[in-house]
């Protein structure tokens, strides 16, 4: 794809590892509620994927929120297994990822997880929203049947990746 950059990771099956720990001074879990998006979420959440240097040449955050999202929006909830999920502390939109479960022939049909769109609200980063997000995702990927989560990433996100290996995840292809 012109113009993208993107480091494929993954990790193994969520059960061999023991699961995602989380750090002391991270945000007590009570504060940080996680749930599947609606419609009415869509401009927090295109706010938060245009809300930084690589996302302000890609996204296009306008009130109404640009026909684009609505259709994308639309075809995920059409399409089984994919759906975007939201950490939410109050009423605020705080972070988000898209989990996109993902059938495969290979591993004797293995299924995998694929996540992408991961993104934290700058006023919270660091205070643990980005783990409690991935905490849940990976769960859901056990419930799933999923033998192993994976996610892309620009390579120019070098504070993600630095993230993402905290989670167990490994660098496998720069593309």
């Amino acid at each position: 794809i012109q113009g993208t950059r993107a480091l494929s990771i993954q990790m193994s099956p969520p059960s061999s590892r023991g699961g995602v720990q989380h750090p002391r001074g991270s945000m007590p879990l009570h504060q940080i509620r996680i749930r599947e998006a609606t419609r009415m979420d869509l401009p927090a959440v295109v706010r938060m994927l245009a809300d930084d240097e690589l996302g302000a040449t890609r996204e296009r955050y306008e009130d109404p929120v640009p026909a684009e999202y609505e259709s994308a929006f639309e075809a995920m909830e059409q399409q089984g297994g994919n759906q975007l999920l939201l950490a939410v502390m109050g009423d605020q939109v705080v972070g988000c990822m898209q989990l996109i479960v993902i059938p495969g022939i290979s591993r004797l049909g293995m299924r995998r997880m694929q996540i992408e769109g991961v993104r934290v609200d700058a006023s919270v980063r660091g205070a643990g929203v980005g783990r409690e997000l991935f905490v849940h995702a990976i769960g859901r990927a056990g419930e799933e049947g999923c033998g192993m989560v994976q996610l892309t990433t620009d390579l120019s996100r070098n504070g993600a990746h630095a993230f993402y290996k905290s989670l167990g995840f490994l660098s496998l292809i720069h593309i």
